[in-house]
């Protein structure tokens, strides 16, 4: 009886060990986990800020486009008012080369159309290079939010 209960508390104390041991793993895994979570919460605030800032930026690309858009349209229309006044220059200066009067003064005119012409054109390309810019940003933004997407597709997939 005393040999038995002796083997019995040896089984006793070795389960004991056994137990604490888990005990001490199972105290490892939660700290772990815990540990994770909070990586976790702090990698999906930031991925969130990181989305809100994209989002912020692709509003304000999107302003710029509208008004790099209207601007084009203004600076379009511009030019044609402004050919539409070459031309009229072009004639009135043929008209006046007909009637041989006032020739110097329909050229002097017809120079400072063209000039004013030029000038808008340049402007005009300046415009809808900057137009071209912001439509780039634009499809950038795009592609970021795409890959933001499988991202966070990536990332609850693999819980």
């Amino acid at each position: 009886l005393k040999e038995e209960n002796a083997t019995l508390r040896s089984k006793i104390n070795k389960l004991q060990i056994l137990s604490e041991t888990q005990a001490d793993k199972m105290r490892k895994l939660e700290k772990k986990l815990e540990e994770n979570k909070i990586k976790e919460e702090k990698e999906t605030q930031d991925l969130e800020a990181m989305v809100q800032h994209v989002e912020q930026n692709l509003q304000l690309m999107t302003k710029r486009a509208v008004k790099a858009e209207s601007s084009a349209a203004k600076l379009r229309q511009e030019n044609a008012q402004l050919q539409v006044q070459l031309r009229n220059c072009k004639a009135e200066n043929e008209a006046l080369q007909l009637g041989q009067a006032g020739l110097a003064t329909a050229k002097q005119n017809a120079e400072v159309a063209l000039q004013h012409l030029l000038r808008v054109t340049t402007s005009s390309r300046a415009s809808i290079r900057q137009l071209l810019s912001g439509a780039e940003s634009l499809q950038l933004v795009a592609d970021l939010l795409k890959s933001i997407d499988r991202i966070s597709e990536v990332s609850e997939d693999g819980q």
